[in-house]
């Protein structure tokens, strides 16, 4: 491991910092409403939870589980929880009633903080442990044990705090609790896409790790503005989209909406972000809505052709699409998937700002990084300066599973200690489950999870990612999977049906007529052992992950 150039904080000491000396900036938007705090009044917010969390008999360690979709007092909550040295439990919006309950549970969790609209699908008496409920949105008790006075505590906590602070809350009342950074300070628990969810632990030395090298780099720094897109209960949007913005004294702007195009489009109008974190399919959506069909027209596909004009064409599509993302950002970091080989290339070609970095819950989640102007496409960036990686491959140019160590990676599963021993050896290397190759310089390359490959009749390895990343670009295609079927690769696909009804392609014949010709053409280009022996049309789009991966297990058998 080379010597990094920055040092890890203490985590907790990083925003007891960054709230005293930040206490005038503006800190959270709701961009909804435009409900805005500033770090002053978000510090007085988390001094009152701290006061809450104490008056229940919530002790350094304790668990504290949050259920809600990203809202002002989320990241209160959150962060309260955190500062006051308890261990917060995120739990994603997106589960179903059973899973949030049954999460709930195995953290063993003391308190739970919930939306409203969540708490009314789950069996208050399937929560085994906690002592209380308390609403985000209505700060209502909802459930507390015999014994506790949660109410009581509600109702006193304004009276209590101006008793405790008479003449205001201060910087210098900003003093929060330090706890070591190998504790655990979060359990995160996994929405991937193999179906089976595991409490990642997380101590402040793994979030530090990703905060101090955010910092480091400048994907956030004082004063800049991030619009906080991603779910903040999941790992990459937390990182990156709160963690480090609320170290460095950002202004981040919760959506508070459903991304959709015409949402998000107005929204990087409005705020136009320094910095944005996305998944593929934003910037997939983007090109083939927009970009693709503008560069196939006729004149303008004859231009490219054309040296010196296609230069002048291309500088066109990036400052309008730079526009469309605000016009003041300095990178997009693209992340939680790979990006589709034609997208990724035509960004590059046109030197549009962006670069695709690598990470996974188990390392909180950063692994590799890389500043746009030095990305490599193909390619997911360098590994971290406080990790190391390794392929196990016995051939260096052939793909091997990536393995990587150091300050970001997980402490375990918590209460799975076989489902921790199954990646996590006794030298601290952890198995990312990913095949793939490293260069000299410690770049990764990926070709897709050690899971899902395939290995051919005639012994080849075959990565369907990458025969989906083909598919995809295809005619009439929205999204894809490649599977095995009695020993047979077949393609499911969900259409666009859009695209179809405005061809007047409606039958279910010439729907697939159409589609037998996609296959064919997809053949043509692929190696002979990656060829499909037929398209499945699907009614519905598959069902994804809230990083937008698909659950690839519900359709594999």
């Amino acid at each position: 491991m080379k010597t990094a150039p920055y040092s890890i904080e203490n985590f907790i000491g990083l925003y007891e910092k960054s709230f005293r000396e930040n206490w005038d900036l503006t800190c959270l938007t709701y961009y909804p409403t435009g409900e805005q705090l500033t770090y002053g009044q978000f510090a007085e917010r988390i001094a009152k939870m701290h006061m809450l969390l104490e008056s229940i008999g919530i002790k350094p360690g304790d668990k504290v589980a949050i259920c809600g979709k990203d809202t002002i007092p989320w990241v209160t909550a959150f962060m309260g929880t955190v500062t006051y040295g308890a261990v917060i439990v995120p739990i994603l919006s997106d589960f179903n009633p059973a899973d949030v309950a049954h999460i709930v549970n195995h953290s063993d969790a003391d308190l739970f903080l919930v939306d409203n609209a969540i708490w009314e699908h789950i069996d208050c008496s399937s929560l085994l442990n906690v002592k209380g409920v308390i609403t985000l949105d209505k700060q209502e008790v909802m459930y507390e044990q015999e014994g506790m006075e949660l109410q009581r505590d509600m109702r006193l906590l304004d009276r209590r705090f101006n008793d405790k602070y008479p003449h205001g809350f201060k910087p210098t009342d900003v003093k929060y609790v330090r706890r070591d950074n190998d504790e655990v300070h979060e359990i995160n628990y996994t929405s991937g896409t193999t179906g089976f969810s595991k409490g990642v632990m997380l101590t402040g030395e793994n979030l530090s790790g990703n905060v101090c090298f955010a910092l480091y780099v400048k994907i956030h720094y004082r004063t800049s503005r991030t619009l906080a897109i991603l779910p903040l209960a999941h790992a990459y949007g937390q990182a990156f989209d709160m963690l480090s913005p609320l170290a460095a004294g950002s202004h981040i702007y919760l959506l508070g909406k459903t991304p959709s195009p015409k949402v998000l489009l107005k929204a990087l109008h409005d705020v136009r972000p320094s910095v944005l974190l996305c998944v593929p399919l934003v910037l997939e959506k983007i090109y083939r809505n927009q970009i693709l069909p503008m560069i196939s027209k006729g004149a303008i596909r004859w231009t490219l052709m054309v040296p010196f004009l296609d230069d002048f064409i291309y500088s066109k599509i990036r400052k309008k699409l730079i526009e469309a993302f605000g016009g003041e950002f300095e990178e997009i970091i693209v992340g939680g998937a790979a990006l589709n080989k034609e997208v990724e290339e035509f960004l590059h070609k046109i030197k549009f700002p962006f670069m695709v970095g690598y990470g996974m819950t188990e390392c909180g989640p950063l692994i590799s990084y890389t500043p746009w102007k030095e990305f490599i496409p193909g390619s997911c960036g360098r590994i971290l300066p406080t990790m190391e990686v390794m392929s196990l491959s016995e051939d260096p140019g052939q793909p091997g599973e990536i393995c990587v160590k150091g300050s970001n990676v997980m402490k375990g599963y918590y209460k799975n200690p076989e489902a921790t021993a199954l990646v996590l050896d006794d030298k601290g290397w952890l198995k990312t489950g990913d095949m793939g190759t490293v260069s000299d310089d410690d770049t990764i390359f990926l070709r897709g999870r050690s899971k899902t490959m395939i290995l051919s009749s005639s012994g080849q390895n075959i990565y369907p990612e990458e025969i989906e990343a083909k598919l995809n670009n295809m005619p009439f295609v929205a999204e894809s999977l490649v599977v095995e079927r009695g020993g047979k690769l077949v393609g499911l696909v969900y259409p666009d049906f859009e695209a179809l009804d405005n061809m007047g392609i409606t039958s279910e014949q010439e729907q697939e007529e159409t589609m037998e010709k996609i296959r064919k053409d997809l053949n043509a280009i692929v190696a002979p052992y990656e060829q499909i022996t037929k398209i499945i049309l699907q009614p519905q789009e598959f069902e994804k992950t809230p990083k937008r991966s698909i659950k690839r297990f519900l359709y594999t058998n």
